[in-house]
């Protein structure tokens, strides 16, 4: 399949005419074809959103409203394409790309609700006879950049929000899915939205720099948000900031699960396999650290190893729990953290890294220990950990001692300590008696240390893409004291 970049509601080659190709990891076969982007793409994209801002800015919100949700129409219409192409691209299960479009769509339906939602205030002012006002207005083009993972979750998220608050969007695709994020650029359109509101440009591997940095550097960009690697939002923060460019990051995690003595242990196995090996473990907020109480690790650990292994493993086309990872390059990454720390003293008790391909079975190392590299590296595979803990003190210094700071939870039938724990837990997020992987629309969802800054969904994400400003109405006649 050959696609174009989407600049103006039109498919479009890049400037150079050069495509690259994105090849299944599984088959091997080349799956899309896109645009090899560089910066003369990105100007163009640029600028044909600066050209639709004042007509998108200025329209009333019921109407934005009603575009958006015509276009979470048009992308539920398409639910088998993402399907299909999703397995091809990335190699997840069907139901995981299914879920994907169920939860993007319910992002557009949810922005759209917010259009209304977009409010100012009062402010009383000293001055007699001025009106002082908290004004939110739209920002004008902003930049999102969206991952592989969850390509339409997170491809739809990076635009949403930023369109409804009136704002217009260039979207940098991810190369390990340009087909599927451009399938999202097609919904838009032929759900209505109006031409340059929203522009998708592909790249290579090796064109990313040059393209983000276009991105960055371009006069008429006005802020970013990025979903990606800890490694690569270091750098797009620092180029930002060069700018004096606002960011919004969603980076890496370590995601932490503390399972305290009174735990429902069933509970605790369930969500803890579902947090640690939902799409192959390929999730920030994967659960990659589970903290045990030593007076129940035996016995978690037993359960937690049968519930892996009963975990079905096959092709993407297949009825399976765990497909294809994106490459080859995470099995080998997780193997080299498998290797080191059963050198060290670990033991895995369940699964292993295959020798070839890009399929692995549900993964436990157990008996980790901090010496071992990971117990701190972010895995991003279908591999987790069992830590022990001597208490819940013990368990909440075990689940802090990490750079990342995203998602957790906490499995115990006492809601008040689970709550207490909850909030004594340096994430952005955290469950009781719940897994590490969740979203919602309507939540505030970020983390904090490594993890990023800022917050996407509901109404956190407004003062994210709206800029507010102070505005007076005043006495002509007012007394000046010079």
């Amino acid at each position: 399949m050959k696609i174009g970049h989407l600049i103006d509601n039109e498919s479009v080659r890049s400037s150079g005419g050069e495509y690259f190709d994105r090849k299944s990891p599984v088959s091997g076969k080349v799956v899309t074809s896109a645009p090899t982007g560089k910066s003369a793409d990105v100007d163009r994209a640029v600028k044909a959103a600066s050209e639709a801002f004042t007509a998108w800015s200025a329209m009333g919100p019921s109407l934005r409203r009603k575009i958006l949700n015509d276009c979470a129409d048009a992308l539920e219409d398409r639910t088998k394409d993402f399907i299909d192409l999703g397995k091809e691209e990335t190699g997840g299960t069907a139901p995981w790309f299914g879920f994907n479009v169920m939860l993007a769509t319910g992002m557009l339906r949810e922005a759209a609700a917010m259009t209304t939602q977009i409010k100012g205030e009062i402010i009383p002012a000293n001055k007699p006879g001025t009106l002082s006002m908290g004004y939110r207005q739209p920002v004008g083009v902003l930049v999102g950049m969206a991952p592989w993972n969850a390509p339409i979750i997170l491809g739809v998220r990076c635009f949403a929000m930023p369109l409804a608050c009136g704002n217009t969007v260039v979207m940098k695709a991810s190369e390990k899915c340009p087909g599927l994020h451009r399938l999202i650029g097609d919904c838009m359109v032929e759900g209505g939205l109006p031409k340059g509101v929203l522009n998708i440009v592909t790249h290579s591997a090796e064109d990313a720099p040059e393209v983000v940095n276009a991105l960055i550097d371009h006069p008429l960009t006005r802020r970013i948000n990025f979903t990606g690697s800890t490694r690569v939002g270091q750098i797009i923060a620092e180029r930002a900031a060069k700018h004096l460019k606002p960011c919004l990051l969603e980076l890496g995690g370590k995601a932490p699960c503390i399972v305290l003595e009174d735990a429902d242990l069933e509970a605790a196995v369930k969500g803890a396999a579902f947090g640690a090996f939902m799409n192959q473990g390929q999730i920030c907020m994967s659960t990659e650290k589970i903290i045990v109480v030593d007076e129940v690790a035996d016995e978690f650990s037993r359960a937690f190893a049968a519930k892996a292994d009963s975990l079905k493993t096959g092709k993407p086309t297949e009825e399976v729990h765990l497909a294809s990872v994106v490459d080859r390059d995470t099995i080998d990454h997780v193997a080299n953290l498998i290797e080191d720390s059963v050198s060290k003293g670990a033991i895995v008790l369940s699964g292993g890294a295959p020798k070839k391909g890009t399929i692995m079975p549900a993964t436990i190392v157990a008996d980790v220990t901090p010496e071992m590299k990971i117990y701190s590296a972010e895995s991003f595979g279908p591999v987790t950990t069992i830590i022990r803990a001597r208490d819940e003190d013990h368990a909440v210094e075990i689940a802090n001692d990490t750079e990342y700071g995203l998602s957790s939870a906490v499995f115990t039938q006492n809601i008040q300590r689970g709550l207490e724990v909850a909030k004594r837990l340096q994430t952005g997020i955290a469950h009781v008696n719940g897994p590490t992987v969740g979203d919602e629309a309507q939540m505030p969802f970020g983390g904090t240390k490594s993890s990023g800054y800022g917050r996407f969904g509901g109404s956190a994400a407004i003062d994210e893409f709206t800029e507010l400003r102070w505005i007076t109405i005043e006495d002509p006649d007012q007394h000046y004291p010079i």
